[in-house]
């Protein structure tokens, strides 16, 4: 054994200008002010996604006070000048003294952390909220907040300014028949750097919160580009009214309201999807005093989407809801197949095979509930699983046992996807062996780049053999590698792992990726740190570039999640003036620099690529301009139609060049528009054509 060399503590020489360390280096952060220095903290980001969970934290309150059964109508206005109206006809937020603080009730709430109705006592059973950080939050991140309340008779008004200062106290501004409470702020352009609030997705959110309470009627309005609306000012709130849509009336507005609750829920998900049993499951018992409530459906398709709630906040990282409700359900299934319902007695499901085609909706209500996290991304209350396993277990054998038909249904779907698993493993097995990545050759056509740095790696992922050619002339040899698709990839929507692989444009790509696929994948070994989609400017470039968007958001969704893709925006257009020569992104770009008039060269589809320098000219003396210069407008159609430099110039060029990183705002959203887009319900697909197809910009 090795002996430990005893060795003498010495004191750590200090830095010079750091050698002090006392009271006086303590700071203290007053109020609200914590919230400000710290945003991302309480609501994530000061992006767009921070923006709507202000949004959000408001609303919460309101909806809290309808699933204790004190409101039952919901009114969010945007309003100009980036605000933000939510009206509730609940309880009113108490205006007395508080004890403790000796400030009103309301002015606590609305500018002290950690202060609220749902610590316990009786003003809440279940809420969305936790930490009692909700609308002082967003006070503290406003500009200007209005706390309008209307109780016992009287109607209350405070202001705050600046982060959550008052404005004098809570006073009596006039007598009221109404009860409820009015919130309206405006976030502060110092902290969000874009305030612009996405109308769809507010929409999608109420959507989604009328669905889990039923009898809950949530109007959302948009007022921001209609001025003032029939009637008294909207910048006058001292008028009397309660709800904005009574004075609105020609506004954008869009109502909810659902009495089927969940059911309701999975059925609109599935609603371009073909079910796999007719009866949607749903059941809603407490158990332990945690109430759950499940409901889910089986379709054809080889996608799972499921949808987790707790206390009507969405998890978008589930929880311990979401591990006992796929617990109790491949429990659940495995029970059928011992019990003679399902094929070999050896063979079993795992948790793939019974999540196949499944859609569900999992929403729990706890009195004491704890999330990980501020933005309630996942639920950590350990209760709510075992809760949740009991109840759907008991509730869903039940359900197979009384319907005969729906569980033969249901388990023929799981014992075909058990299949489909089994084949796509041998198939994947064949080609991405265990450390076979590793020594696997290349794909041919991929021109790799000299960095092993995954960080400095970039891939252009090209249209046609032209295009690559292009690229592998132009590109910095040191981090870029290329790898031309010839033609359109498979469309893998409905395509398994093993079909998938079958396609050598499809194997090529995820060997270059170096992550594999399926079970075994793995973003540690990914090869280059920005994939980039560069295809023509054209519909057939869209097209490829819409299956590659399919292809990573079913597949390699971490890869859009970590920000790792991006698409390539070449320019439109090359504008020649004498021998002064720039590039246009879009029309408006065209106009700026050659002006409103300027003809465009000839288009031809077959017509060879014009030698660089070279000018296709319809009319000289239309291109004149000035007394020697002249005007060449050139469209490009394709990557394939620029020399070398061009395309490192204006599309490679990491100085230089535009990339737009590819997101995922709305993971359903996403999810129902591929299903549409790329699936088999034609119908669906021709409708959302015909409604969209003004905004479609066409290239003709």
């Amino acid at each position: 054994m090795a002996k430990k060399k005893a060795e003498k503590a010495t004191k750590p020489t200090p830095k010079s200008g750091g050698s002090s360390y006392s009271a006086s280096d303590i700071t203290v952060l007053e109020g609200l002010e914590a919230v400000r220095r710290r945003p991302g903290m309480y609501i994530g980001t000061t992006s767009s996604t921070g923006l709507h969970h202000l949004v959000w934290e408001v609303f919460d309150n309101s909806r809290d006070e309808a699933m204790g059964g004190f409101a039952n109508d919901i009114e969010i206005a945007l309003l100009p000048d980036n605000k933000v109206r939510v009206a509730d006809n609940g309880r009113g937020i108490p205006v007395d003294i508080h004890p403790k603080t000796k400030v009103s009730t309301l002015e606590t709430v609305m500018t002290m952390l950690h202060a609220g109705g749902k610590f316990g006592g009786d003003g809440y059973k279940v809420s969305g909220g936790l930490h009692g950080v909700g609308v002082s939050v967003v006070n503290a991140l406003s500009s200007h907040v209005r706390a309008e309340v209307h109780r016992d008779g009287v109607k209350f008004l405070q202001e705050y300014k600046n982060g959550g200062k008052p404005i004098g106290k809570a006073k009596k501004i006039g007598a009221s028949k109404l009860h409820g409470t009015i919130i309206t702020f405006e976030s502060d352009s110092s902290i969000f750097p874009d305030r612009t609030l996405s109308w769809d997705t507010i929409v999608a959110h109420m959507r989604q919160q009328a669905y889990l309470v039923r009898g809950l009627r949530i109007t959302i309005l948009d007022l921001r580009q209609t001025g003032s609306p029939k009637g008294p000012s909207l910048g006058n709130f001292d008028d009397g009214v309660f709800y904005l849509r009574e004075l609105a009336i020609e506004a954008p507005s869009t109502t909810f309201y659902f009495e089927g609750g969940l059911r309701s829920l999975v059925s609109f998900h599935n609603r371009h999807l073909e079910p796999v049993h007719k009866t949607v499951f749903y059941v809603e018992k407490e158990q332990d005093n945690v109430q759950v409530e499940v409901a889910l459906q089986y379709v054809d398709d080889i996608t799972s989407r499921i949808s987790a709630f707790a206390n009507n906040i969405y998890n978008s990282e589930g929880g311990m809801h979401i591990t006992g409700f796929k617990s109790a359900l491949t429990r659940t299934l495995n029970g059928q197949l011992k019990n003679g319902n399902g094929t070999k007695e050896s063979e079993t499901f795992t948790g793939d095979d019974v999540l196949e085609g499944l859609t569900a909706v999992v929403s729990v209500k706890l009195r004491e509930i704890q999330f990980e996290g501020q933005t309630k991304g996942k639920l950590g209350s350990i209760e709510a699983r075992g809760a949740v396993e009991t109840v759907f277990s008991e509730s869903f054998g039940m359900f197979l046992e009384e319907n005969p038909d729906e569980a033969r249904a249901i388990l023929g779907k799981v014992s075909l996807a058990m299949k489909a698993r089994k084949a796509a493993k041998a198939a994947k097995d064949s080609i991405l062996r265990k450390g076979a990545l590793d020594g696997m050759t290349l794909p041919g056509k991929l021109a790799d780049c000299q960095t092993r740095l995954a960080e400095e790696g970039e891939l252009f992922i090209v249209e046609g053999d032209s295009a690559g050619g292009t690229a592998k002339m132009g590109r910095d040899r040191r981090i870029q590698a290329i790898l031309p698709l010839r033609g359109k990839i498979l469309n893998i929507e409905r395509a398994r792992i093993d079909k998938m692989l079958a396609s050598e444009q499809i194997k090529n790509l995820v060997v270059a990726l170096g992550t594999a696929i399926g079970d075994v994948f793995n973003i540690e070994k990914l090869r280059y740190h920005k994939i980039i989609i560069a295809t023509d400017a054209d519909v057939d470039g869209a097209h490829i570039r819409t299956l590659l968007l399919t292809l990573f958001y079913r597949h390699f969704k971490p890869l859009i999640e970590g920000g790792f893709i991006y698409i390539a925006q070449p320019p439109l257009f090359k504008i020649k003036k004498g021998k002064e020569i720039s590039y246009a992104y879009s029309d408006e770009e065209r106009v700026a620099i050659a002006g409103k008039d300027a003809p465009l060269e000839s288009e031809v589809e077959d017509e060879a690529p014009t030698p660089e320098g070279v000018g296709v000219q319809t009319s000289d003396e239309s291109r004149n301009v000035g007394k020697n210069a002249k005007l060449s407008v050139q469209r490009y159609k394709g990557l394939g139609e620029m020399n070398s430099d061009e395309l490192w110039e204006t599309t490679m060029d990491p100085s230089r060049r535009i990339l737009k990183l590819v997101t995922i705002e709305d993971a359903e959203d996403a999810d129902m528009v591929f299903d549409m887009l790329m699936g088999t319900d034609v119908p669906a697909r021709k409708s959302f054509i015909q409604s969209h197809a003004k905004e479609a910009t066409l290239d003709i």
